[in-house]
Protein backbone atom coordinates (compact mmCIF):
# COMPACT_ATOMS: atom_id res chain seq x y z
CA UNK A 1 0.00 0.00 0.00
CA UNK A 2 2.74 2.17 0.95
CA UNK A 3 4.84 1.82 -2.35
CA UNK A 4 1.74 1.69 -4.63
CA UNK A 5 -0.39 4.49 -3.18
CA UNK A 6 0.79 6.64 -0.69
CA UNK A 7 3.48 7.53 -2.30
CA UNK A 8 0.99 8.93 -4.99
CA UNK A 9 -0.20 11.06 -2.39
CA UNK A 10 0.57 14.88 -2.72
CA UNK A 11 -0.27 16.88 0.30
CA UNK A 12 -2.10 20.19 0.01
CA UNK A 13 -1.47 21.64 3.01
CA UNK A 14 1.78 20.28 5.19
CA UNK A 15 2.85 21.11 8.70
CA UNK A 16 5.44 18.88 10.95
CA UNK A 17 6.70 20.65 13.70
CA UNK A 18 9.92 19.31 15.71
CA UNK A 19 11.76 20.29 19.34
CA UNK A 20 15.26 19.03 19.27
CA UNK A 21 18.12 20.20 21.95
CA UNK A 22 21.36 21.01 21.56
CA UNK A 23 24.22 20.31 23.83
CA UNK A 24 27.36 22.28 24.01
CA UNK A 25 30.20 22.25 26.12
CA UNK A 26 30.28 26.07 26.84
CA UNK A 27 27.41 28.17 28.47
CA UNK A 28 24.31 27.87 28.33
CA UNK A 29 25.31 23.93 28.05
CA UNK A 30 22.00 22.92 26.30
CA UNK A 31 19.88 24.96 24.14
CA UNK A 32 16.05 23.62 23.07
CA UNK A 33 14.89 25.17 19.76
CA UNK A 34 12.23 24.21 17.80
CA UNK A 35 10.74 24.97 13.86
CA UNK A 36 8.53 23.42 11.21
CA UNK A 37 8.19 21.95 7.97
CA UNK A 38 5.27 23.87 6.37
CA UNK A 39 3.97 24.01 2.35
CA UNK A 40 1.13 25.24 0.89
CA UNK A 41 0.73 23.58 -2.91
CA UNK A 42 1.76 25.08 -5.11
CA UNK A 43 3.94 26.37 -3.40
CA UNK A 44 7.46 25.21 -1.98
CA UNK A 45 8.66 23.38 1.53
CA UNK A 46 9.99 25.63 3.80
CA UNK A 47 12.05 25.14 6.94
CA UNK A 48 11.19 26.91 9.76
CA UNK A 49 13.35 28.70 12.67
CA UNK A 50 10.99 29.07 15.64
CA UNK A 51 11.98 32.64 17.06
CA UNK A 52 9.16 32.80 20.44
CA UNK A 53 6.12 33.90 20.93
CA UNK A 54 4.60 32.64 17.59
CA UNK A 55 6.82 33.59 15.02
CA UNK A 56 8.95 31.54 12.64
CA UNK A 57 11.44 32.52 10.13
CA UNK A 58 12.14 30.31 6.74
CA UNK A 59 16.16 29.07 7.14
CA UNK A 60 15.36 27.18 3.77
CA UNK A 61 13.00 26.54 1.37
CA UNK A 62 13.05 23.66 -0.78
CA UNK A 63 11.45 21.61 -4.42
CA UNK A 64 11.32 18.72 -2.52
CA UNK A 65 10.16 17.91 1.01
CA UNK A 66 13.70 17.70 2.96
CA UNK A 67 14.06 14.41 4.97
CA UNK A 68 13.76 14.85 9.23
CA UNK A 69 17.63 15.06 9.30
CA UNK A 70 18.50 17.68 6.81
CA UNK A 71 15.69 19.65 8.84
CA UNK A 72 17.37 19.32 12.00
CA UNK A 73 20.85 20.24 10.30
CA UNK A 74 19.07 23.58 8.54
CA UNK A 75 17.40 24.67 12.00
CA UNK A 76 20.57 23.54 14.35
CA UNK A 77 23.16 26.03 11.52
CA UNK A 78 20.76 28.67 11.44
CA UNK A 79 21.03 28.90 15.22
CA UNK A 80 25.11 29.71 14.63
CA UNK A 81 26.10 28.10 17.33
CA UNK A 82 27.60 25.14 16.73
CA UNK A 83 31.17 25.22 14.59
CA UNK A 84 30.23 23.25 10.77
CA UNK A 85 33.97 22.10 10.54
CA UNK A 86 34.77 20.02 13.04
CA UNK A 87 33.18 16.85 11.53
CA UNK A 88 33.54 14.63 14.83
CA UNK A 89 30.99 16.53 16.54
CA UNK A 90 28.62 16.86 13.32
CA UNK A 91 29.03 13.22 13.12
CA UNK A 92 28.08 12.67 16.66
CA UNK A 93 25.20 14.99 16.54
CA UNK A 94 23.72 13.69 13.41
CA UNK A 95 24.61 9.95 13.41
CA UNK A 96 25.48 7.86 10.65
CA UNK A 97 22.25 7.81 9.11
CA UNK A 98 20.38 11.04 8.81
CA UNK A 99 16.47 9.76 7.69
CA UNK A 100 13.96 7.90 8.64
CA UNK A 101 12.84 4.58 7.58
CA UNK A 102 9.78 5.75 5.63
CA UNK A 103 11.91 8.62 3.90
CA UNK A 104 14.44 5.66 2.78
CA UNK A 105 13.54 3.30 -0.58
CA UNK A 106 16.08 0.84 0.45
CA UNK A 107 14.52 -2.07 -1.95
CA UNK A 108 13.76 0.21 -4.31
CA UNK A 109 9.80 -0.88 -3.95
CA UNK A 110 8.85 3.28 -4.40
CA UNK A 111 6.76 3.42 -7.63
CA UNK A 112 6.50 7.15 -7.45
CA UNK A 113 8.20 9.92 -5.90
CA UNK A 114 5.51 12.00 -6.12
CA UNK A 115 5.12 12.75 -2.20
CA UNK A 116 8.86 14.45 -2.08
CA UNK A 117 7.48 17.15 -4.34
Amino acid sequence: LQWRFLCRVKPIYYLRTRAYSLSMPTPPFVVNYQGAIFRQYPGKFQSLLDTGSGNYRAVAIDAQRPPLGTFKQQLTSALKLVDSDNKSQSFARTGYKAITWWEEDKDNKEQFNDWRF
